[in-house]
C-alpha cells in the first residue's frame, strides 16, 4: 500500500507539473505531498530495516526532487515518459542523459563486483552471532564495511532493473575506499544520487549568496538534519544530534582542506603521494565515524534490533538454499 501510494503521489507530481509552471503555483501543487512523503515509511512497522530504506527514498531523496521539480530543476521532468518518472522520483537513480553532450558514463559494478560484496555479506552475516566477542571498534569496522557493501549491491540492483525496462542509470558509488581528499570521498565517491540532490538543492543557491565555503557547511549541515530522520525512522527515537556533529565535522574539514590544497598549491609545495592522502581520509573517516555517526545507530536497543533483522534476513537464505 505504501509502494502504491507513493506511485500515485508520483504520477500527480508529474500531472500537476505538467499543467503548472515551474515556482509558486507548481509548488503550492505539490505542497501536500511532503507531509505525506514524510509520514509514509512509518507505516512499515515490522522492519525497521525497510523503515529506514523507504524513509530514505521516500523522505529525503523524492522529497527533495519534488522541491526542486517545483522550482524547475533537477532529475524530475514532466516531460518524462511515466515509468522513467516514476523510476526518477521513487527510488535513488540518476537517469544518464543522452546526447554528444553528455559527460562520459562510469561504468557499473561488473558481476565479479557484486559477487565479491555478496560473498562479504555473508562473511560479515556469519560474524554477527558472535558480535559481543568483538572490541566496540572493531563491531562499527565491520557495520561500515557492510553498510557500503549493502548499498553497492543494492543499488545496481535498482540499475539492473531499470536497464532491463529500457534506462540507463549512472552507478551511485565510485570505490569510495580510493579517495584522495574528504571532498574526492563525498563529492565524487560516496552515494552520489545525494551529492546530485544536495548541489542543486542547497550548495548552489548558498554558494551564490554567501561563499562556497558557505555553500559547502550549510549542505553538511543539511545531510546531518536528513542523517538525523534516518536514525528516527530506523530506531523510532529522539535524534541526539550525533549525525548533525559527524557531518558539520566533516563539512568544516573539507572547507579547511581546500583552503589549505589552494595554499599548499600557491607556494609551488608538491600533493602527499596518493596512497599516503588515501590512508589519511580512510582513517579519518573511519576515526570520525566511530565516534559520532555508530553511537546514535547502536544505543538504546537499536544495534540488537538491527543485528535481529540481519540474523533473519541470513536465516532466510540458508532455507532458501536448502
Amino acid at each position: 500500500m505504501v509502494s502504491l501510494a507513493a506511485a500515485a503521489a508520483a504520477l500527480y507530481a508529474r500531472m500537476a507539473s505538467s499543467l503548472l509552471r515551474p515556482g509558486l503555483p507548481r509548488l503550492v501543487a505539490l505542497l501536500p505531498l511532503f507531509p505525506f512523503l514524510a509520514a509514509a515509511p512509518l507505516a512499515l512497522t515490522s522492519s525497521a530495516i525497510v523503515r529506514g530504506t523507504a524513509g530514505f527514498f521516500l523522505a529525503w531523496l523524492c522529497a527533495f526532487k519534488l522541491a526542486l521539480l517545483a522550482a524547475g530543476r533537477g532529475p524530475l521532468d514532466p516531460a518524462l515518459p511515466v515509468l522513467p518518472f516514476l523510476f526518477t522520483a521513487l527510488l535513488p537513480v540518476k537517469l544518464r542523459r543522452a546526447g554528444a553532450g553528455a559527460p562520459k558514463a562510469k561504468p557499473l559494478p561488473s558481476l565479479v563486483s557484486c559477487a565479491a560484496k555478496v560473498a562479504v555479506i555473508a562473511a560479515i552475516l556469519s560474524i554477527y552471532p558472535y558480535n559481543a566477542r568483538l572490541h566496540p571498534y572493531a563491531r562499527r569496522a565491520v557495520y561500515g564495511v557492510h553498510i557500503y557493501c549493502f548499498l553497492d549491491l543494492f543499488f545496481p540492483c535498482i540499475a539492473a532493473a531499470a536497464g532491463a525496462l529500457g534506462m540507463e542509470t549512472e552507478p551511485q558509488f565510485d570505490r569510495p575506499y580510493l579517495a584522495s581528499s574528504l571532498r574526492d570521498f563525498w563529492g565524487r565517491r560516496w552515494n552520489l544520487m545525494v551529492s546530485a540532490i544536495l548541489r542543486p538543492s542547497v550548495y548552489d543557491p548558498v554558494r551564490a549568496r554567501a561563499g562556497s565555503p558557505a555553500g559547502v557547511l550549510a549542505t553538511f549541515l543539511v545531510s546531518g538534519l536528513m542523517h538525523e530522520g534516518m536514525v528516527y525512522y530506523l530506531s523510532l527515537r529522539r535524534p541526539d544530534g550525533g549525525m548533525t556533529a559527524f557531518f558539520l565535522l566533516h563539512g568544516a574539514c573539507c572547507v579547511a582542506e581546500g583552503w589549505c590544497a589552494r595554499r599548499w598549491a600557491a607556494r609551488g609545495l608538491p600533493s602527499p603521494p596518493r596512497a599516503v592522502a588515501t590512508v589519511i581520509v580512510v582513517v579519518f573517516v573511519a576515526g570520525t565515524s566511530f565516534w559520532l555517526f555508530f553511537p546514535p545507530l547502536c544505543k538504546d536497543g537499536g544495534e540488537e534490533k538491527l543485528l535481529e533483522e540481519w540474523a533473519a534476513v541470513a536465516a532466510f537464505f540458508l532455507d532458501a538454499g536448502r
